[in-house]
């Protein structure tokens, strides 16, 4: 079954569905800075577009682009900057 969520006033869309082996979200950010909280370990992968990240404990942010990758572990808070419309593919591991 697929479940549509929605974020921040809108700017953030996903559906949440089940994977061969994982729960999963697909969804596209606007423009925006966002700050995200997990609840489990999270696997991130840039489908199109571009984030630029600043994981947890980090003082830097790394920028990743289409078809790149990073992950969040559990009970953990990460900042996005989105500086185009960017569509991720979010798998989560419980």
């Amino acid at each position: 079954m697929l479940e549509v969520n929605s974020y921040f006033d809108g700017t953030v869309k996903s559906i949440a569905f089940q994977t061969a082996t994982l729960p999963a979200t697909v969804g596209v950010m606007a423009k925006g800075e966002y700050t995200f909280g997990t609840d489990c370990k999270e696997i991130m992968t840039v489908v199109s577009g571009e984030l630029i990240v600043q994981l947890p404990n980090q003082e830097e942010w790394q920028t990743f682009i289409d078809g790149q990758t990073f992950e969040v572990e559990a009970n953990q808070s990460f900042n996005l900057k989105v500086p185009v419309e960017t569509a991720y593919l979010c798998k989560y591991i419980r």
